[in-house]
C-alpha cells in the first residue's frame, strides 16, 4: 500500500482552554483542526474512567475525520468528595460547562462534608489522559497527574476550568494565578504529553498505511 506522511491532526475537543494548551505542545508545522472547524458533533462520553472517555473521543473523531486524532480527557479529583467531580468535572458546570458554577458546586459539596474545610488542606489532584488514534485503529495512551490542595477561594484569572481553586504541592499560587509558562512546566497535561512525545514524533514524521 502507498504510504503517506502525516501533516495534519484533529484535536478531540472543542474546549477552547484545552485546545490552546494542546496546540502549544504540538509542532508548529502541523496543520491542526478542531471538531468545530470540521462541523463534527462530539460523541457521548459513556466511559467509566478518564482513559475510556479519552479513547472514545479519539476513536470517534479519527474515524469521522479520517485523520489522526489526539484527544484528552481530564478532570479534578478531591479526596474528601470520594474523588468527585472526576470524570464529571465539566458536567458539574451544567449544560454549557460553566466552570464558575462548577467551582461553586465544589465549595457547596465541601461545606456539606466539613463546615471547617477552609481551614484545612483538602487533598486533590488533576488527572489527564491523552489518546492518539490512527484511522487504521492504532492507538497509544498516556496519563499525567499533579497533586495539590483546594484553595478556599477562587484566585487568579489565568488558565481555565478549575485552575483558580487548585494549588499544586510546593506552590503558593493557584493554577489560575500562575503564568502560562509556569503552569505548563508542571501540569497534568504536559506530563501526559511528555510520556507520549516519542510516539507523537512518530505520528508526525513517520508514515502509516492508508
Amino acid at each position: 500500500m502507498r504510504r503517506k506522511k502525516i501533516t495534519k491532526i484533529i484535536l478531540g475537543t472543542n474546549n477552547t482552554g484545552k485546545l490552546k494548551e494542546i496546540r502549544d505542545l504540538l509542532p508548529k508545522n502541523l496543520a491542526i483542526y478542531s471538531p468545530k472547524s470540521l462541523k463534527l458533533k462530539s460523541p457521548k462520553e459513556s466511559g467509566n474512567s478518564f482513559k475510556e472517555n479519552s479513547l472514545i473521543k479519539a476513536k470517534y473523531f479519527s474515524k469521522k475525520s479520517k485523520m489522526v486524532c489526539l484527544a484528552d480527557d481530564s478532570g479534578l479529583e478531591i479526596d474528601i468528595l470520594n474523588n468527585k467531580p472526576g470524570i464529571f468535572s465539566s458536567r458539574w458546570g451544567g449544560p454549557k460547562g460553566n466552570f464558575n458554577i462548577a467551582m461553586n458546586k465544589v465549595f457547596k459539596e465541601l461545606d456539606k462534608k466539613d463546615q471547617n474545610w477552609k481551614n484545612k488542606k483538602i487533598l486533590a489532584r488533576f488527572i489527564c489522559v491523552l489518546s492518539i488514534y490512527w484511522p487504521d485503529g492504532k492507538n497509544f495512551i498516556s496519563r499525567g497527574k499533579i497533586e495539590g490542595f483546594i484553595s478556599p477561594t477562587k484566585k487568579g484569572k489565568n488558565g481555565f476550568g478549575y485552575d483558580p481553586i487548585f494549588i499544586p504541592f510546593r506552590r503558593r499560587l493557584t493554577f489560575g494565578q500562575m503564568r502560562h509558562e509556569e503552569k505548563f512546566k508542571i501540569d497534568h497535561r504536559s506530563q501526559a504529553f511528555q510520556k507520549i512525545k516519542k510516539f507523537f514524533w512518530i505520528l508526525c514524521f513517520l508514515l502509516y498505511k492508508n
